[in-house]
């Protein structure tokens, strides 16, 4: 099982040095695109199963043990979020390798595509895994500097401006976390995350809020937590579909994972969490009043992906184990959801020419499928039941109404923005695909992938599509041992020892 848990990290790296050395055969970028993250799941699957009957698996890299080595872990948490995140990257995948054939032909290679998704899919991965606080900021950068390609590939210059602004505030954010490793191995003298769970406690109080707080910003940005989540609106919605729905699907919650991540090993509390639980509220309610206000469709789902990141901080902020296992089954929902919305939006654009609401109509009629495909996760997203958004919020509930009175009006909250996502998506349904069928709008920029306004969309696009809608199904139907797997390992975050006996050993290491 050691030797298991690199490759999720390993295998799309050299796949993606495959699909540059084979940049002239669309074929094999393909096959070799597809064939390895069907592997990497079932390889997450089957880590899962072994974390969840073993406990967390380690791997020490290098032969060098911890803390002075790199040190690969896959507990309930990494190993379930690693399952839930391949499977979309799997699916997102098949839909942009057919859009691609659909819209430039069969034989079209891509010398950055294919190379570039797969890396950012391997630092996917490394943020899941690893355990130690310098290779987690490698993971961020990997991922970043492909989402940067990713991005601005085939731009006009409205999608450069969006870029611009998404490359800035990522290496913002990076500068800052690098600051935050060198105060914490400053003074620690150590970034392995199971050695520092105990180091920190060791140091002044002031000292360790301080780093607290530096890794809150700085995943707070990463994970668009408001006020920190400005830069999403303007970049989500500018991307090509596909890369839209990768990024609406990983980025913000591999952002979340890290500080679900670091509070609980790092800065274990024994109450809720105050400025934590603020945070939440504000996520909650500025995203969800945001979609409200949008025009834009991919806006719109933006706003609401900020709104439901509060979701999974309060989940956080109660910080007890039903808490946190509502975090964790929350994030895995938003997971599919989110970017299944993002696929749909393409789908709907590609039909309408616009992303204007104000635009559309009469989808129902001439695309029922398609209403089929938005109505679902729709739901999903909005909580009701017997959905997987659903399952995820009554936990989250549960967890709130258990905690004391702040949390418990929280929860209220939670459910006003339930209701306020709900009215969004009510909206979307009513301009989209009710009414009479509008023409579509004639292209206005052939290099902008956004607005194609061509009802050309083939059946493997639907096909993946439907596929995340099957996962969320899946959770649903597999909500009783999945909620089982979710709180043990709420009970394994707030305890520590399972994740720090695992890395150093039942003596510590020493």
């Amino acid at each position: 099982m050691t030797t298991i848990i690199t490759l999720p990290v390993l295998l799309p790296m050299l796949a993606a040095a495959v699909s540059v050395i084979g940049s002239r055969s669309a074929a094999l970028q393909r096959v070799v695109g597809v064939a390895v993250l069907a592997v990497v799941a079932v390889i997450a699957g089957v880590l899962l199963v072994v974390a969840d009957e073993r406990g967390p698996v380690v791997a020490e890299l290098g032969g060098w043990a911890a803390p002075v080595g790199i040190a690969l872990v896959a507990d309930r948490l990494s190993a379930l979020l690693l399952l839930v995140s391949t499977l979309v990257t799997l699916a997102v995948l098949v839909y942009a390798i057919d859009q691609r054939i659909t819209d430039y032909g069969r034989r079209t290679a891509s010398t950055t595509f294919h190379p570039m998704y797969l890396m950012l899919c391997a630092g996917v991965s490394l943020a899941y895994l690893t355990g130690d606080l310098f290779t987690l900021f490698v993971a961020f950068e990997l991922m970043l500097t492909a989402s940067y390609v990713l991005i601005t590939r085939r731009t006009g210059a409205r999608r450069i401006r969006a870029g611009m602004t998404y490359v800035t505030v990522s290496l913002l954010s990076s500068l800052l976390f690098l600051t935050a490793v060198a105060l914490v191995y400053a003074a620690t003298g150590t970034v392995n995350l199971a050695d520092l769970s105990e180091r920190i406690g060791m140091l002044q109080p002031g000292v360790g809020q301080v780093l607290a707080l530096m890794l809150l910003v700085v995943f707070g940005i990463k994970a668009a937590i408001v006020p920190l989540h400005f830069w999403l609106p303007d970049s989500y919605p500018n991307a090509p579909g596909p890369v839209a729905a990768l990024f609406a699907g990983l980025l913000t919650k591999v952002g979340f994972y890290a500080l679900l991540r670091t509070e609980t090993l790092l800065f274990g509390r024994d109450a809720p969490w105050t400025l934590l639980l603020v945070l939440s509220v504000a996520t909650m309610l500025v995203g969800a009043l945001g979609a409200l206000a949008q025009n834009d469709l991919n806006r719109l789902l933006s706003f609401l992906l900020v709104s439901h990141i509060g979701f999974m901080l309060f989940g956080l902020a109660v910080f007890d184990a039903a808490g946190l296992s509502g975090a964790m089954l929350y994030a895995a929902h938003h997971i599919t959801v989110l970017a299944t919305l993002f696929l749909v939006s393409g789908l709907i654009t590609r039909r309408t020419g616009t992303v204007a609401l104000d635009e559309m109509g009469g989808l129902a009629r001439s695309a029922p499928g398609l209403a089929v495909l938005f109505a679902v996760p729709a739901l999903t997203l909005a909580g009701i039941p017997p959905t997987a958004g659903f399952v995820a919020k009554l936990a989250l509930l549960e967890a709130g109404a258990g905690a004391g009175p702040f949390p418990q009006v929280v929860a209220g909250v939670l459910i006003l923005a339930s209701l306020l996502t709900l009215y969004a998506l009510v909206r979307v349904w009513v301009r989209v695909f009710w009414g009479k069928p509008k023409p579509p709008r004639p292209d206005d920029d052939p290099t902008d992938e956004v607005l194609v306004g061509t009802a050309r969309t083939s059946a493997p696009m639907y096909a993946a599509t439907g596929g995340l809608i099957a996962v969320s199904l899946a959770i649903v139907v597999f909500a009783g041992p999945l909620t089982a797997v979710t709180a043990q390992a709420g009970v394994d975050l707030m305890e520590r020892t399972p994740y720090i006996d695992a890395v150093l050993g039942p003596q510590g290491g020493r």
